[in-house]
């Protein structure tokens, strides 16, 4: 009855400028990650209300030579079915999935994929996350299967596919001594339907009203 979100929100993609400029003038072309250590699993990813996380990333990709130009793209998303994982009923639907995953790698004898840590990585937040991203994926593999066997056999199917995934993560160091809240603690979305995205923008400063 609640699955489906229906408001809007607002993202913020850290990329390269070449990429925000493109995003802008053809939202159309959108491409999506699908590495292995994704979080969410595939998709495209923004920052949930948090331009200054998006630009921090950008410019730790640009320190790292892995883009040019740091710059930050907005969204306006609706993440319609959305696997939410602040919702606990989706932690325990990937949960199953992910019991379904591990007895077909150990019935295949092939070792579970491993979230790993990056060098001198001090808060050892695990950030290359293949285990999640391989649980997320086969879930949605899973999901797409059980529907084309669905449309097959009845001409129907109950299952849907989601179309965003959404987390909530604890990252970096304590952000004072003793405290329980993280200096790089965010919300991230990933969308896999584009048509979510309702349209792109150049995000822009805030200026003293009279």
């Amino acid at each position: 009855m609640y699955d489906i979100r229906p408001n809007l929100l607002i993202g913020f993609h850290g990329c390269d400028a070449a990429v925000c400029h493109e995003l802008i003038n053809k939202p159309d072309k959108v491409k999506l990650n699908k590495e292995p250590f994704d979080w969410l699993g595939h998709g495209i990813y923004f920052w949930e209300n948090n331009y200054e996380r998006a630009l921090q990333w950008a410019k730790d990709k640009h320190k790292r030579g892995r883009i040019k130009e740091p710059a930050v793209v907005g969204a306006v998303l609706q993440l319609g079915l959305c696997c939410d994982f602040l919702d606990s009923k989706y932690i325990k639907i990937l949960q199953d999935y992910y019991a379904s995953m591990e007895e077909s790698y150990r019935l295949s004898d092939l070792p579970l994929p491993k979230n790993r840590d990056l060098p001198n990585d001090e808060h050892k937040d695990r950030i290359l996350r293949e285990l999640d991203c391989a649980a997320i994926e086969y879930m949605h593999a899973r999901i797409d299967q059980t529907i084309q066997r669905d449309m097959q056999t009845k001409g129907f199917s109950d299952y849907r596919k989601f179309d965003s995934t959404r987390g909530v993560f604890t990252e970096g160091g304590p952000a004072f001594s003793g405290a329980g809240i993280f200096e790089k603690s965010h919300i991230q979305v990933c969308v896999r339907n584009v048509n979510c995205i309702k349209g792109f923008f150049l995000p822009r400063k805030e200026i003293d009203f009279k």
